[in-house]
């Protein structure tokens, strides 16, 4: 009998229990270069301004060839070309006494008792020129020292609107009445030194918060000196620009029986002027210019665009809550801003 055969079992190696582990991923392949997402940067964006600037030259010839794009143009060159000297010079002295005066010297300058400190402070802002971008960090620099925060305050509203600079810039934007140019002195001091005694009457030292360092200090001096005055001129001239965008703007654009009905009205103009003043943001060493440009409204009036631009407006609130803190700031600029008005108003009465 044929004996069957069985087929031969597989020997048993452990491989068949043994789990498959998934086969490695394949390395993505890298990205080449020239293939990254490319950022637009500053000199990108300018090379494409002004390529679509030449590719649309004709329309541009056209529209300025307008008369009110001409009477635009040549309100807001002017108000630049007289402006920017100023600025550059207001920027240059601001630079080199925040770098270059130390803080201690303040503390030692003033006088111990706080009544009399506050109004020395208000008057080293005359001495000692500083445009806005700087006061507030001088001003913080000086709480840190030790100083009393009413004196800091006055020298921090004082500095931007009675420099030596400030004053000559008001001169010469108002040739036929230099009395602007006592009347900005002596109300812009009258309002630094009322906010400096209100803040000893009723300031709390908790709402200001201990400010940080400056950004330079550490630095070397040449480095702090043209880091600052860079930063100065970039954010002081852009706000330059639009200032003098904005009064060619009224001069050219608006129609101007809007104008005189709110310069005509001596409330609604005062107001006008103080809000415009607050929006436009416009540096210290220039606005006079852009204020003298504004002839539908009365001196008072201007006046009161000089007084509180320095003081308040919308690039020194966000400085202030940066520097002194969120609930410093709520309280202190509406009150700088009711102050500043009163003044101006008081001193135009008397004055102009």
């Amino acid at each position: 009998m044929a004996v069957t055969k069985a087929p031969p079992q597989p020997r048993d190696t452990g491989e068949e229990l043994r789990p498959q582990s998934p086969p490695a991923p394949s390395p993505a392949p890298s990205r080449a270069p020239d293939a990254e997402t490319r950022r637009l940067d500053s000199p990108l964006a300018l090379t494409l301004l002004m390529l679509l600037v030449v590719l649309c030259q004709g329309p541009i010839r056209a529209a300025l060839g307008a008369p009110v794009m001409q009477s635009w143009m040549t309100v807001f060159v002017a108000v630049l070309v007289q402006a920017l000297p100023f600025l550059v010079l207001g920027v240059l002295l601001s630079a080199a006494i925040a770098v270059f005066v130390p803080p201690s010297f303040f503390a030692r300058a003033l006088p111990s008792n706080p009544v009399l400190a506050v109004p020395v402070a208000g008057v080293a802002g005359a001495v000692l020129p500083g445009c806005e971008c700087a006061s507030v960090p001088v001003a913080g620099a000086l709480v840190r020292r030790g100083v009393t925060p009413a004196a800091a305050l006055a020298f921090l509203l004082s500095a931007p609107a009675v420099n030596p600079i400030v004053l000559t810039a008001t001169a010469v934007a108002f040739p036929r009445n230099p009395e602007m140019v006592v009347a900005r002195l002596v109300g812009s001091l009258l309002v630094a030194c009322a906010m400096g005694w209100l803040w000893l009457r009723l300031g709390r030292a908790d709402l200001i918060k201990a400010p940080a360092r400056h950004a330079y200090e550490g630095q070397g001096k040449g480095a702090a000196f043209w880091g600052s005055v860079r930063h100065d001129v970039v954010h002081a001239g852009g706000f330059l620009v639009v200032g003098a965008m904005a009064a060619a703007t009224l001069k050219a654009v608006v129609p101007q029986t809007w104008l005189r009905t709110a310069a005509e009205n001596p409330v609604i103009a005062v107001l006008a002027l103080a809000g415009l003043a607050v929006v436009l943001s416009i540096c210290s060493e220039a606005d006079a210019f852009v204020a003298a440009s504004l002839t539908q409204f009365s001196l008072t009036a201007r006046l009161t665009f000089l007084v509180v631009g320095p003081m308040i407006d919308l690039k020194l609130f966000a400085m202030q809550t940066g520097t002194f803190g969120r609930a410093f700031a709520l309280r202190f600029a509406p009150a700088t801003l009711a102050l500043a008005i009163v003044g101006s108003v008081l001193t135009g009465w008397v004055l102009l």
